[in-house]
């Protein structure tokens, strides 16, 4: 795992772990943060950390540079090809809980604690395969 998928997972852990109550100054928000908000920082982390490992398996596999700066939606296309079928399924599908967490629409909570673990747990697994 290199150093900026470590940093956005260890980034992640201080948001999700920031939890002096509905609204804190942590050592990562800097000022009032709600739950919801630090949740929603969390899920954007981790979706950059999953972003990152795709593309460096992407390269290594040697995926032509459009593919690997492109779209999300390309690079997990190509993954199908570079790793195996189910890591490629559970990553898109990772992927794609973690970009409606990322975003903000005014008729909904925003992500919880409990899913954004979850993810978490998940991103960490298909890092580790992706690695090898």
């Amino acid at each position: 795992m290199n150093a900026t998928i470590r940093q956005l997972l260890d980034t992640a852990d201080l948001l999700i772990e920031d939890n002096g109550g509905p609204a804190t100054t942590g050592p990562v928000t800097g000022g009032p943060a709600t739950t919801t908000s630090r949740c929603r920082g969390a899920a954007f982390a981790l979706r950059a950390a999953l972003e990152s490992a795709v593309a460096a398996r992407l390269t290594a596999y040697g995926a032509p540079r459009p593919i690997r700066e492109g779209s999300m939606r390309a690079a997990l296309l190509w993954l199908r090809g570079c790793a195996e079928a189910e890591t490629a399924r559970r990553a898109k599908a990772v992927w794609s809980q973690l970009c409606l967490g990322c975003h903000y629409h005014q008729y909904e909570t925003g992500p919880t604690e409990d899913q954004v673990r979850t993810w978490r747990t998940e991103v960490i697994a298909i890092i580790a395969l992706l690695a090898h």
